[in-house]
């Protein structure tokens, strides 16, 4: 694919990324929307190369930030819009022990993160919870783990339904050899 052909397609995946982001403001989509959008993201992995990627991460993560619902944003730019970068970086390791080992070390890194950004902004204290606060965020870590396995595992059935039905007609329209 010719360069121009790359920045044609990382600026329209950046853009529906962005798109789809605003309908982050409708009632239970909070969550849904950000991990959805960062599909847009891996089609630029899938056609192009993990360095475009980031690049469409990036305007997309920059729009995001201005547009989007304030808690989608986060979770967007946090983990899911760059976690299809990292996993196609992390698939390709011999080793699939540290392939997951590194896969939630980054999502255990970005959930805490955005635990203490949001923590830090409503002023929590999770000593002020008493046993509760204290067993709370563990247990909430470890779901988040689980649902995790779960998205992990639905991103790579959509990289493959991706490659199976439509990277054919996106090969034809960017003239991929």
């Amino acid at each position: 694919m010719k360069r121009t052909g790359r920045i044609t397609l990382c600026a329209m995946l950046a853009a529906l990324a962005s798109l789809f982001m605003l309908t982050s403001y409708f009632p239970y989509l909070t969550y849904a929307i950000p991990a959805l959008a960062g599909l847009f993201i891996m089609v630029a992995v899938i056609e192009i190369d993990v360095k475009w990627a980031i690049l469409a991460y990036a305007a997309s993560a920059v729009i995001t930030a201005l547009v989007a619902e304030p808690e989608a944003k986060m979770l967007y730019v946090l983990f899911f819009g760059y976690y299809p970068v990292v996993k196609a970086v992390f698939e390709k390791l011999k080793s699939r022990v540290a392939e997951y080992i590194f896969k939630f070390a980054v999502f255990n890194a970005a959930t805490v993160f955005a635990y203490g950004v949001v923590a830090t902004l409503i002023g929590v204290d999770i000593s002020d919870m008493g046993d509760f606060g204290k067993y709370s965020a563990l247990v909430l870590l470890i779901a988040a783990n689980v649902v995790f396995v779960v998205y992990d595992l639905a991103v790579t059935k959509m990289a493959a339904f991706y490659i199976i039905r439509l990277h054919p007609q996106i090969s034809k329209i960017f003239k991929v050899k």
